[in-house]
């Protein structure tokens, strides 16, 4: 398995299953078997990961008595397990076939001069995962993607790219008649200059002041406008009264569900591989999940979604 797994994350195909996995456009699960001190040396760790940005799905050993004689993790998950993976894998690709998904990830520029702008740490990594969750799952997605260096390996998720959060309230309008799920992850700027200059402003001795104007609510904007068959998830990223804030905004934007997640969490928030959430429905009731890679966060809000959608 670690051989087969390193030959698959350079691109060598010298066996009939190697050339197979190179040529498939489908997608892959890979579920590896080896001894203890093989499954955590670094470059079997750095070649899963890269297996895994690559959308290949892990069905992780297990721990138990391995053929060197030592105890841990490295054994090959039971036969009839896999198969439960694999069959629930096909079950869950169907669960969103024929639906139209709006999402929008990543932050706003809002122009100061040609050079300078206010932004924020958002890289869109997490909305890019929810967006391409549901491509998998046979939903017709749109991403509206602010500015973000963040990879889309889906060529079944439309993106359009905006800048500003004008540009993004006009796209998020203009696609959100025929969406039936909305998850709205962007990190939208508060707040834009009430004049931008057309020439980069010069640096002087004298302090420099910039007037700001709130910039439109997108997510309230939508809730206004929302059909009673559309469903609107909403984020809040907060740093403090975390979860009284979150309840607020859910009642006052109009949501069906928002999904909460903290700055003071460690491991939570811009710039990280993980998150850590807890999603609230607008019936009261909360959901909390552990800290996990965003891309298993965005699992978790999939099937949150599909549950309110029965």
């Amino acid at each position: 398995s670690a051989n087969t797994m390193a030959k698959m994350a350079a691109g060598i195909a010298d066996n009939l299953l190697l050339t197979t996995i190179l040529s498939a456009r489908c997608d892959v699960i890979f579920a590896p078997a080896m001894d203890l001190d093989m499954y955590n040396h670094p470059t079997t760790t750095n070649n899963i990961s890269k297996l895994q940005s690559f959308g290949y799905k892990l069905i992780k050993p297990v721990a138990g008595e391995l053929a060197s004689g030592l105890v841990g993790c490295g054994r090959l998950e039971e036969p009839e397990l896999i198969f439960e993976y694999i069959e629930k894998y096909f079950s869950d690709n169907e669960r969103f076939v024929g639906k139209n998904v709006l999402v929008t990830a990543g932050s706003t520029f809002e122009a100061i001069d040609p050079v300078r702008y206010i932004g924020n740490h958002s890289t869109g990594r997490m909305g890019v995962e929810i967006a391409v969750a549901f491509a998998e799952q046979g939903a017709n997605v749109t991403l509206i993607l602010g500015p973000s260096n963040t990879n889309i390996n889906n060529v079944n998720v439309n993106v359009v790219n905006v800048v500003s959060a004008k540009e993004m309230y006009n796209a998020s309008v203009n696609n959100f008649a025929d969406a039936d799920i909305v998850v709205m992850s962007a990190a939208v700027a508060d707040f834009t200059p009430e004049v931008v200059s057309n020439k980069k402003i010069k640096k002087g001795d004298d302090g420099f002041s910039i007037n700001l104007k709130p910039t439109i609510d997108i997510l309230a904007s939508l809730g206004k406008i929302k059909k009673e068959n559309q469903l609107l998830i909403g984020f809040a990223l907060e740093t403090d009264n975390e979860l009284e804030n979150a309840k607020k905004k859910l009642t006052r934007k109009n949501l069906d569900a928002i999904v909460l997640n903290s700055l003071n969490d460690k491991g939570a928030g811009f710039g990280f591989d993980t998150n850590k959430i807890s999603i609230i429905k607008k019936d009261g009731t909360q959901t909390d999940f552990e800290l996990k890679s965003k891309k298993e966060v965005a699992s978790d809000i999939l099937n949150v979604i599909n549950l309110i959608t029965k």
